[in-house]
């Protein structure tokens, strides 16, 4: 969490990065019998088939989620969201994963006050006491006693939108959101879709940069192809130039021994 000031007071927040996602699957009545859109978020190196299937056309999204629409809102394949379909001030409503806390006692689990620590008692502070009479032979359902404590879907609802960050998709919200750090969360607020938006998704980024290597790759290629002869040429020239003096000194030799 973080400390912004918001006038003279200073508000604690929960930074979120939301976005941007991308619509991947839509869902509707006359197929699915029910209104969804299926939405990607994050980006994952490698992906199984069935999954490279499902976001063909589309970045490798580490998670897939979905949500439930109105039928009377209508999103479309490889629409944008992101954090402009919020406002400041706005009153969301925030779900995610309970942080773990493994098998715990009743103390912690449940808030007991445990036993006194004096006055007869051993090792019994914070024991969990009767669980019920022998009469029924069983324990009955809902008995608070110890077991695996925290790792649940929470929810917390009317957490403000206190300011957004547009450039880095970043949302500022006042006070805390369930889950550890670098969790998943689902961010949910009343209104309507925002329009299909016109911006162009990172795929097509990547796939429209790929010509222009080739065409450095095609340059650097001519590049090469036309140096290679001006140097085949030089040493040619310093060969013929090293070759013919030693050439003309052994026959002079020859000359002189057959002379004498």
């Amino acid at each position: 969490m973080e400390r912004i000031y918001l006038g003279d007071r200073i508000t604690a927040v929960t930074v979120v990065s939301a976005g941007p996602c991308q619509v991947v699957q839509c869902k509707s009545n006359k197929t699915d019998k029910y209104m969804a859109a299926q939405i990607g978020f994050g980006y994952a190196k490698k992906i199984n088939k069935p999954k490279a299937g499902q976001v063909k056309g589309l970045a490798n999204f580490k998670y897939l989620k979905e949500f439930r629409l109105d039928s009377d809102q209508t999103v479309v394949r490889g629409q944008v969201l992101n954090v402009k379909m919020f406002t400041e001030g706005e009153k969301v409503k925030v779900t995610g994963i309970s942080k773990g806390k493994g098998y715990q006692g009743v103390v912690k689990r449940h808030g007991f006050g445990g036993f006194r620590a004096t006055h007869g008692n051993k090792d019994q502070q914070r024991m969990p006491g009767s669980i019920g009479a022998t009469d029924a032979g069983r324990v009955f359902k809902g008995m608070r006693m110890a077991g695996h404590m925290g790792f649940d879907t929470v929810t917390i609802a009317n957490l403000k939108i206190v300011k957004i960050d547009v450039d880095k998709n970043l949302l500022y919200i006042a006070g805390a959101v369930p889950g550890a750090t670098d969790g998943l969360l689902f961010i949910k607020a009343e209104g309507m879709l925002p329009e299909v938006s016109n911006e162009t998704p990172a795929v097509e980024e990547i796939v429209s940069e790929t010509p222009v290597a080739e065409e450095k790759v095609e340059e650097k290629l001519e590049e090469v192809t036309v140096e290679t002869p001006a140097v085949e040429e030089v040493k040619k020239d310093i060969k013929e130039e090293v070759e013919t003096p030693v050439a003309e000194e052994i026959k002079e030799e020859e000359k002189e021994s057959a002379s004498a």
